[in-house]
C-alpha cells in the first residue's frame, strides 16, 4: 500500500431542508388549520481516528466528501428526514487542519477518537410552529440553515515513543530492522528511504516486558528545511515522539559536521524539536579501529556536550544498552 501522510480535500455539511406550508384538507372538518412539518436537519461532518489505518491514500483518489441535506417537512406535521452524516475514517495520529494549512481544527491521537468537524444546518420551521391564538392560520415558513462548505488538510503525524534521525546512509534503516520486525528498504545509496517506518522493539523479562515504538523517517541534509533533498515535511512524525535517537555515520570524515547540520535543520524547522531529549549514537563503529572510534567520539562529545554512544546496527553491537537507555528516557519524559 502507497504511503500518503498528506492530503486536501473537500467537504461539506448537509443543508436543512425547508419547512412545509399545508393546511389540514378532510372531509367534514372545517378550518383544519395548519400543519406543515418541520425540515429535517443536515448530516455533520464527523471525523474518526481508526487504529486499522496507516495511511491517507483513501484520501488520494477522491476528494469531495458532501453530508445529505435534510429533506423537507410534509403535511400531517411530518417532519423531514434528517440527512445522514459524512465520517471521514482516518489513521491515528492524523490532524486536520483548516485550508490555511496552519490552523489545526482537530487531533485525532486516540483510536476511536470521534469530533464533530462541522454541523449541518438545522431543518426550517413549518407553518404550524407559527400558529398562534391571533393568527390561526399562518402561510409563513423558514427556509433550511445552509450547512458548511469548505477545503481542509488532512496530515499525518505517526505517534511513537522514538524517533531515528540522521543524514542519508547513517543506518537508520539498518538499525530499526536490527531490533524490530520492520522490513525497510536498505541499500548502500542515499535516500533509500523515502517514506516513514515504524517499528516496535520488544525485550526484557516476562513479568515486565519492554516496549517501544521507533520511528524511521528519510534523511536530511543541510539546507532541508529550504526543500533540499526530500525536504524536511518526514519531520512532522517525530514532533510526537517523546526522544530523539541521533545516529551519526562513524565512517564520515567530519562526524562534528554531520551532527551540526542536523541539530541545524531541527532549529530551522521548529516546533519544539530541537529542545526534544536526544541520544547520540555513533554507528558503523564495526568498520573503524578502536583507535578512531575513541577520537571521534571524543570530538562528537565535546561539540554535543553530551555522552556518544558507539554501536554497529549490523553487528549489533551496543545496540542493546542504547535501546535500554532509550527506554529509561521515555519513561522519564511520559512521568514528566
Amino acid at each position: 500500500m502507497k504511503f500518503l501522510d498528506q492530503a486536501r480535500i473537500h467537504v461539506a455539511s448537509g443543508n436543512g431542508g425547508a419547512g412545509c406550508l399545508s393546511f389540514r384538507r378532510e372531509k367534514f372538518i372545517d378550518h383544519g388549520g395548519p400543519n406543515g412539518g418541520n425540515g429535517g436537519r443536515g448530516g455533520d461532518v464527523i471525523v474518526e481516528a481508526h487504529g486499522g489505518l496507516n495511511t491517507l491514500i483513501d484520501y488520494r483518489y477522491r476528494q469531495h466528501f458532501l453530508a445529505e441535506h435534510g429533506r423537507g417537512g410534509m403535511g400531517s406535521e411530518r417532519t423531514g428526514a434528517d440527512g445522514k452524516d459524512c465520517i471521514l475514517r482516518v489513521p491515528i495520529g492524523t490532524e486536520i487542519l483548516a485550508e490555511d494549512n496552519a490552523t489545526v481544527l482537530a487531533d485525532m491521537t486516540t483510536p476511536g477518537q470521534r469530533v464533530v468537524l462541522f454541523k449541518g444546518g438545522d431543518g426550517g420551521f413549518g407553518n404550524t410552529h407559527f400558529k398562534t391564538s391571533t393568527n390561526q392560520a399562518p402561510r409563513r415558513i423558514t427556509p433550511g440553515w445552509p450547512g458548511v462548505e469548505c477545503d481542509i488538510w488532512l496530515r499525518l503525524k505517526l505517534i511513537a515513543d522514538a524517533g531515528l534521525i540522521g543524514l542519508p546512509n547513517a543506518g537508520k534503516s539498518t538499525f530499526l530492522a536490527s531490533c524490530t520486525a520492520a522490513k525497510p528498504k536498505i541499500a548502500d545509496y542515499p535516500f533509500t528511504t523515502l517514506t516513514p517506518n515504524l517499528g516496535v522493539v520488544r525485550f526484557g523479562d516476562v513479568k515486565e516486558p519492554i516496549e517501544l515504538v521507533l520511528a524511521d523517517i528519510p534523511g536530511l541534509i543541510e539546507g532541508a528545511h529550504e526543500g533540499h533533498g526530500l525536504g524536511d515535511r518526514f519531520l512532522g512524525h517525530v514532533e510526537r515522539t517523546k526522544i530523539l535517537l541521533h545516529l551519526i555515520d562513524a565512517t564520515e570524515e567530519d562526524v562534528v559536521k554531520s551532527y551540526k547540520t542536523i541539530r541545524a535543520e531541527l532549529r530551522a524547522y521548529g516546533n519544539g524539536l530541537n529542545r526534544k531529549p536526544e541520544i547520540i549514537a555513533l554507528n558503523k563503529c564495526d568498520a573503524l579501529d578502536a583507535a578512531t572510534i575513541k577520537r571521534k567520539r571524543a570530538a562528537l562529545e565535546r561539540a554535543s556536550k553530551k555522552k556518544v554512544h558507539a554501536i554497529s546496527a549490523v553487528s549489533k553491537d551496543g545496540v542493546q544498552a542504547v535501546l535500554h537507555l532509550v527506554a529509561q528516557k521515555v519513561r522519564r519524559t511520559a512521568k514528566a
